[in-house]
Parts: C-alpha cells; sequence; structure tokens
C-alpha cells in the first residue's frame, strides 16, 4: 500500500554546494586566500602557502560557469539551493575597511540567476574552511575575540546586500567540527600539538557569541529574515542493552546536542559548566556575552545528517577529551558505504522526533546524501552518464523516513541534500568520492574535459520534487 505524502507544497526540496567546493577561482577578481586553499587534502592538515595540485583552486569552475549550471538546477527542478558566500571574495584579509565590490557582484548575480529559474537561496555565510587565512594566521582564528568583530563586518555587508534576495540564512556550518579540525573548522592556526582542550571550548565560545551577534545584526536590518547555525547530527545508540551502555549513548548525544542546546536556549546547560569546573578551565566568557546568547537565538534547526554511530562504556578513555569522539564501532544492523559511514535512513526519522521533542522548532535538514567512486557510461541510447541506482536508494529511504518524521508531527520545512553536482570532496581533498546528480568532468590528475553529465539519479530526483514527494511512495 503506498505510503500516504506528508510532504506540503511550500517545502523546499533541494540541493547544497558550499564555495570552496566548487567556485574555484581562488585567486580571480580580488578574491584573497582562504582556510581551504591551504589544505589539499584532509581537514586540519595544511601547506604554509597555497601550492599546485590543490583541487579546490580550480574546482569544477562554477565562479565561471554558474549560468550553465544554475539552468541545470533549473532543469533539475530545485526549489532551493544552499550555497555559500566566500569570505575571502568579500573581504580578503578579513580586515579591510571596504568590501571587494568585484566578489559582491559575483553573489548578486549568482542570486538573481537562481531566483531567476524559481530557486530560493539558502547561504551559509561562512562554510568551514572559508575564512580568510590572513585572519586565521595573524590573529589565530576564533581563538581570538578580535576576529568575531571581523565576521560580524562581514555579515552585516552581505545580509544589507541581499536581504531582498535572500530569506534564509545560516551563520556557520558544522560548528560542532571544530573540536576535531579546529583549523579549518575555526581557523585556529597555532600548532595543533599546542592547542588544549580548554582552547577549543574558548573557540567554540568565541563562535557562539559571533552567531548570537550575526543574529542581531541580521534581525536588525531585516526582522522577517530566517537564520540558523548547521551542526553535524546523528544519534549515538547503545551498542548493547547493558545500563553503562545506555548512560553512555545518552551522554554522547547530550554533548552532540550541547551546540544547538545553545543556539536555541542561549544558555550553557549546567552539565557543561560543570564539566568546565571539574577539568579546571578558566574560560573567558562574559556577562555581556551571557545575556547576548541568551537574547538572540535561532529561528530553525539546520543540520548535516550522514549517519548514527554506536558506543559503549568503556569506548573511549573518558578523561581524554570534553566532548566525545566518534570510534571505530560498526552496528550490525546496518550496511556500510566505502567510506565506512553507516546507512541508516530510520535514523534521521528518529533525530528528527527527538530534535522536534527538544526544541519545538522548524528543521531544515541541510546536507545528506551518498558518496561513491563513479566513471561515466552510455546508456541504452548511448549517452554518457552515471546508473547510480544506489543514491537513488539511498535518498529515496531517507525521504521516505522523512515523509514519516512529518506525519509524526515533526516540523521540516526543508532538504538540501548533498549535493546537487560532483566538486572537490571536503573530507578527502578529490574528486574521486562524489556526491552529485551532475557528474564534472574533472579527475583528482587535474584531466577532464568539465563537462556536465547528467547522472541516473537526476531524473529521479525531477520527478521527486515534480510530484511533490509523491513519487516516493510508487518509484
Amino acid at each position: 500500500m503506498p505510503q500516504k505524502n506528508y510532504f506540503d507544497n511550500d517545502f523546499l526540496f533541494g540541493s547544497a554546494a558550499a564555495a570552496y567546493h566548487f567556485e574555484g577561482a581562488w585567486n580571480k577578481d580580488g578574491k584573497g586566500v582562504a582556510v581551504a586553499d591551504v589544505v589539499p587534502g584532509t581537514q586540519d592538515k595544511r601547506t604554509q602557502k597555497p601550492e599546485k595540485g590543490n583541487l579546490k583552486h580550480r574546482a569544477v569552475e562554477f565562479y565561471d560557469r554558474y549560468k550553465e549550471d544554475v539552468a541545470l538546477f533549473g532543469e533539475l527542478g530545485l526549489r532551493s539551493f544552499r550555497t555559500s558566500i566566500a569570505w575571502s571574495r568579500i573581504y580578503p584579509t578579513g580586515i579591510e575597511e571596504e568590501p571587494n565590490e568585484k566578489g559582491l557582484e559575483f553573489y548578486d548575480n549568482l542570486f538573481d540567476e537562481l531566483l531567476s529559474h524559481g530557486i530560493e537561496p539558502v547561504i551559509t555565510i561562512t562554510h568551514s574552511g572559508e575564512m580568510p587565512l590572513y585572519l586565521a594566521d595573524n590573529y589565530n582564528g576564533f581563538a581570538n575575540k578580535e576576529v568575531i568583530d571581523y565576521y560580524t563586518k562581514f555579515v552585516q555587508t552581505v545580509v544589507e546586500r541581499y536581504q531582498d534576495k535572500v530569506r534564509y540564512w545560516l551563520t556557520f556550518n558544522e560548528v560542532n567540527g571544530t573540536q576535531k579540525e579546529p583549523f579549518f573548522y575555526g581557523g585556529v592556526s597555532q600548532e595543533p600539538d599546542t592547542i588544549t582542550e580548554e582552547l577549543k571550548c574558548q573557540v567554540d565560545h568565541n563562535m557562539f557569541v559571533a552567531n548570537s551577534k550575526a543574529i542581531e545584526i541580521i534581525k536588525s536590518i531585516n526582522s522577517d529574515l530566517q537564520i540558523g547555525c548547521t551542526t553535524i547530527q546523528g544519534l549515538f545508540y547503545p551498542l548493547t542493552s547493558k545500563p553503562e551502555d545506555i548512560l553512555q549513548a545518552y551522554k554522547d548525544n547530550r554533548d552532540r546536542f550541547f551546540y544547538t542546546d545553545i543556539h536555541v536556549f542561549g544558555e550553557y546547560p549546567s552539565y557543561k559548566l560543570k564539566e568546565f569546573k571539574d577539568y579546571g578551565f578558566d574560560l573567558d566568557i562574559t556577562d555581556n556575552e551571557l545575556k547576548l546568547l541568551k537574547e538572540h537565538t535561532v529561528d530553525f534547526v539546520a543540520y548535516s545528517y550522514y549517519q548514527s554511530e554506536v558506543t559503549k562504556a568503556d569506548s573511549i578513555d573518558s578523561a581524554s577529551t570534553v566532548v566525545n569522539v566518534d570510534n571505530d564501532l560498526k552496528n550490525p544492523y546496518l550496511s556500510y558505504n566505502e567510506w565506512d559511514w553507516s546507512i541508516d535512513p530510520v535514523g534521521l526519522r528518529t533525530l528528527a522526533n527527538v530534535l522536534h521533542d527538544r526544541y519545538q522548532l522548524p528543521q531544515f535538514i541541510v546536507e545528506n546524501g551518498h558518496s561513491q567512486i563513479e566513471k561515466l557510461e552510455e546508456d541504452e541510447h548511448g549517452n554518457l552518464t552515471v546508473e547510480d541506482d544506489y543514491r537513488i536508494y539511498t535518498l529515496r529511504e531517507h525521504l521516505i523516513q522523512l515523509n514519516k518524521a512529518l506525519e509524526d508531527g515533526v516540523n521540516i520545512i526543508g532538504y538540501t541534500n548533498w549535493a546537487v553536482m560532483d566538486f572537490v570532496s571536503g573530507t578527502t581533498g578529490t574528486m574521486e568520492k562524489r556526491w552529485g546528480f551532475i557528474y564534472v568532468d574533472f579527475h583528482d590528475d587535474l584531466t577532464g574535459t568539465m563537462k556536465r553529465y547528467k547522472k541516473k539519479s537526476f531524473d529521479w530526483y525531477k520527478r521527486v520534487i515534480e510530484s511533490n514527494g509523491e513519487y516516493l511512495g510508487n518509484s
């Protein structure tokens, strides 16, 4: 029996990207060097300066090809498209008095192009890896409170400029990534072995303050604009029903929700304050900052969901870190992709319900997808494509579970899968890890035509959107 469809006509079916992943033109039209420009491979392993071989410098040339790409997005039928504004394209070092007009003009043109195809821009003000390198190397990124002011100047500039074109704003991308990768997510450029857990918590606090200041600025410009801040989410399941494992899973989930707790509730939970005290952390937190956090909170909960995880009581040394770390435990009830990520569509429904009960705010799933090593092949008509049935299956199962979450009563306003097209992977720095509905002929050895080809999933997702989700019950 077909599942009843609960997606309403306003649901923002969409897809996503981010500036450093796909724009390229890393030093064109006045753009400055960004953190990602010195991270050629896996995140947080940098070079001292930009070097040849960093695929992000060219990426997939969206900066120069945006019109043809947005035309494809329009053909796909996207209702929304999430991307970011490259901070160093607007303020090349971050400390300029005046913004780079060429950079501002690019995003004016991009947003106009999206809107002309009926696509709602969902804009991350700064994605991970996009801080101007100058702020990282000369100020130590968000370890330094001065950077908050440079960030909020950037916020003021772009929101004033684009307030009539962009309704949905995200202040940061996946802010809870700072604990594992403080350089890539927070611009902390001091030697990695000198970065203490206390400093990471200070960085988090400074980014909380920056988030609330950004909300204050955005609402003062236009109170109707909607604001979120993305985190990485995915529930921890206890490995067994052993009470100690259940307690560990509870604590791990609480740590994962910590960032969103502050974004929504505007205050530090008591357990976290106790942790700071127990660890002897002496953070620079002022009463005015705590007041700011309380008064300026998000309008919706935005998050990336790729997988769930399992945990057990003795999986880590609990004294080693304030925030629990990922582990190598496997869930025997789930399959895993070639990157060793679990595939858990039901986990998305469960998570959506948990977040609904916890926050009572609208939710926006801004990243969720399937990556695989792929190559072009001829279809039955002789056209080059990718027969990516595995992507169709994975996305379909996740969207079916989203539909069930809507049936449960969860308020979900949109879904922008990762990703609309192939581009440079953030976790590997390669092209071989492909995410998109659109294949881009560009490879890790810098060869390729850059031609775009529609994968099988392109037509499938188009039908899903055209049917407002109804097709999910029949495909």
